[in-house]
């Protein structure tokens, strides 16, 4: 992205030609909204005098004043490459603020905003990098998504095996001709399963990608008849998406992660760092972690993590050490999934880290391998939560939760992911009953 004046956007929408321009925000669970004005309004949108009803958008339903106003990032100005080439389309990412000036702190954006400036605050700049994975499947004859491919291609393979490498390489492009640097791409280990990795970079700047990323992935998806899913377990049978997210430190332009007297090459701030990973992680389950199918992913035997523990190659453990030199080193938190709010996410890791730094938090003892269930116990070495409910207990109780995303968001929060767990519990009762009747 850009670093651009508000009389540069208005130029550049001249000179592109642009006709459309979405104002777009996030809402608590990281679903993007907009709206769309005329390249006539554009000025008094960039003079922040748009205002959205905010009456039904989660996360801010219930606001005294329902009004808020769109404070568009001019940095995030960018054209939409699969819009129309005449008369186009742009996009301009927004933070939302009350009718009064000030922010509105239940945010995601500026949650993780403050965060990102309580590190600055201490010297540290943490950039991040998520391996984003999905999954393409085909439609119905109506055009209703299925969780049905005729593909067979596992890890790395390629056309014919890989029925998506097409649609994939689409998506490459259009990212690239929005400004974004794709470091790789490639089928993964289910049929239909890829991954789209971005470089590494601020976490603000990352957090605005993945929201865009997604976007533009489900939207090339559907031009190439398919439908694209960040659900992370829709197939019981195979591997599950994850959202797995590199973490570098810096302090003074240094990588403060490396410390090649090591005899992991860490430094005493990157145990400490993991240390607060592993302290904090079953709070922040429900945000890394934020549906009842993101449970179905966290258990043994498909690639997940399930323990916590820390290691360089065990498949169980939550956080492995990635890229193995002083001068790229980075911690990879490996629970994450991509239908969590990117912005959140970003937010409770960071602030994890760092309180693990400030209160010097030492992790338990690496693992190469899997602990069996007394192993863990006499080793005092927990599990990830095993379903949404669980999650949901150990997030109200978190007073440390409540200081990073504010207490009012909690209470929220926590409330609408109550109510999708008491669903999910009524639909299975339902089934269960039906069954029995059924036996009878």
């Amino acid at each position: 992205m850009g670093n651009y004046t508000r009389e540069e956007v208005l130029q550049m929408a001249e000179d592109e030609d642009v006709e459309f321009i979405r104002l777009q925000f996030t809402d608590m669970f990281g679903t993007l909204k907009n709206i769309a004005i005329t390249a006539r309004e554009l000025p008094r949108a960039l003079d922040n005098e748009y205002v959205v009803d905010s009456s039904y958008i989660a996360g801010i339903a219930g606001e005294k004043e329902p009004d808020m106003y769109l404070h568009p990032d001019y940095n995030t100005f960018t054209i939409l490459p699969w819009r129309p080439q005449q008369g186009k389309v742009a996009r301009l990412l927004c933070d939302i603020y009350r009718s009064d000036g000030t922010p509105l702190e239940k945010s995601p954006r500026y949650i993780l905003k403050q965060v990102v400036e309580m590190a600055a605050k201490e010297g540290y700049v943490c950039e991040v990098d998520p391996e984003c994975e999905f999954f393409l499947f085909h439609t119905d004859d109506n055009g209703i998504p299925t969780t049905l491919t005729h593909e067979k291609a596992g890890y790395l393979d390629i056309s014919p095996l890989d029925l998506g490498e097409n649609a994939r390489r689409d998506m490459v492009l259009n990212l690239e001709d929005m400004g974004y640097e794709i470091e790789s791409s490639h089928h993964e280990t289910a049929p239909a399963q890829h991954e789209i990795d971005f470089k590494f970079t601020g976490a603000n700047e990352m957090a605005d990608c993945v929201m865009t990323f997604k976007m533009a992935v489900r939207t090339i998806a559907k031009r190439h008849g398919l439908h694209a899913t960040f659900m992370p377990k829709p197939r019981a049978e195979v591997n599950g998406s994850g959202m797995h997210i590199h973490f570098a430190l810096y302090k003074d332009g240094k990588n403060i992660f490396a410390d090649p007297d090591d005899v992991n090459g860490l430094s005493e701030d990157a145990y400490h760092f993991i240390g607060g990973l592993l302290a904090h992680s079953e709070e922040m389950a429900a945000i890394t972690n934020p549906l009842v199918n993101s449970y179905k992913r966290l258990v043994p035997g498909y690639d997940a993590p399930t323990e916590l523990t820390w290691t360089k190659n065990n498949q169980n453990s939550l956080i492995r050490i990635s890229n193995l030199r002083s001068d790229s080193l980075a911690i990879e938190l490996r629970s994450p999934d991509a239908s969590a709010n990117p912005y959140l996410v970003f937010a409770v890791c960071i602030a994890a880290g760092l309180d693990g730094i400030q209160q010097k938090l030492y992790p338990t003892k690496a693992s190469d391998r899997s602990f069996s269930e007394s192993d863990q116990k006499a080793m005092n070495i927990g599990n990830l939560p095993l379903n949404l409910d669980d999650a949901l207990t150990h997030f109200e109780n978190s007073t440390w939760i409540q200081s990073v995303l504010g207490k009012k968001f909690c209470e929220e929060y926590a409330a609408a992911k109550k109510e999708e767990w008491l669903n999910y519990m009524r639909q299975v009762s339902e089934w269960e009953i039906s069954q029995y009747l059924y036996k009878i």
